[in-house]
């Protein structure tokens, strides 16, 4: 049985997407995983969504809270809102009542990866406030500490993610991901995929 990673994200300007697309290869590259892209729902209306100038989502599919448990790890990408997770996905994980109260995640792996718009945006506020999220849930923090190496000591270039998980800066929005954030969110997928099926395995 393959190792099942579930990759759930919120996007609004595609800067989140695309590190969800890196950390898929990144699992999909481990030998007995099978990475899956799901989207949280938007809680936006197309209207205010066109007023904010963010494209058409993609057709990655939507998820909800009961189809998680299928995964054998979890992670969660999301862009940033005054340092803490945006309101989409927070109202993603408030309508997982049902499997806190029954802990039908409990003991499995999961990550965070995430955007800001600046420097002092939240890089580490972010996943630091999200951890409560998945305490409640039993979940197993797996972060990336610093074994994406020399990387992580970037000083000459503005590069997104920290200890807690791979990231990137969108700026006004103009800003894409550089190659070097999203190798290091390539390396989080392998990383954390390369557990998900230790643990798996354990079991």
């Amino acid at each position: 049985m393959a190792t099942k990673v579930y990759i759930v994200y919120h996007t609004t300007y595609g800067h989140v997407e695309k590190l969800a697309e890196e950390i898929k290869k990144g699992a999909d590259s481990v030998e007995g995983v099978e990475a899956k892209l799901w989207q949280v729902p938007e809680t936006l209306s197309e209207e205010v969504l066109g007023k904010m100038g963010a494209p058409p989502k993609s057709d990655v599919p939507i998820i909800t809270p009961n189809e998680l448990p299928e995964a054998d790890g979890l992670l969660f990408g999301f862009p940033t809102r005054f340092g803490m997770m945006s309101a989409q996905f927070k109202a993603f994980f408030d309508a997982t009542g049902g499997l806190w109260r029954t802990q039908a995640l409990a003991g499995k792996p999961a990550g965070i990866f995430y955007s800001t718009g600046s420097q002092g945006g939240g890089q580490e506020t972010t996943p630091l406030t999200s951890i409560t999220q998945l305490v409640h849930h039993g979940l197993i923090f797996v972060p990336i500490g610093y074994t994406f190496g020399a990387g992580m000591f970037e000083m000459g270039k503005v590069k997104g993610g920290s200890p807690y998980g791979a990231g990137t800066y969108a700026g006004d929005g103009s800003r894409q991901p550089s190659e070097l954030e999203l190798a290091q969110a390539f390396h989080q997928g392998k990383y954390f995929a390369a557990i998900a099926k230790k643990l798996k395995g354990s079991h």
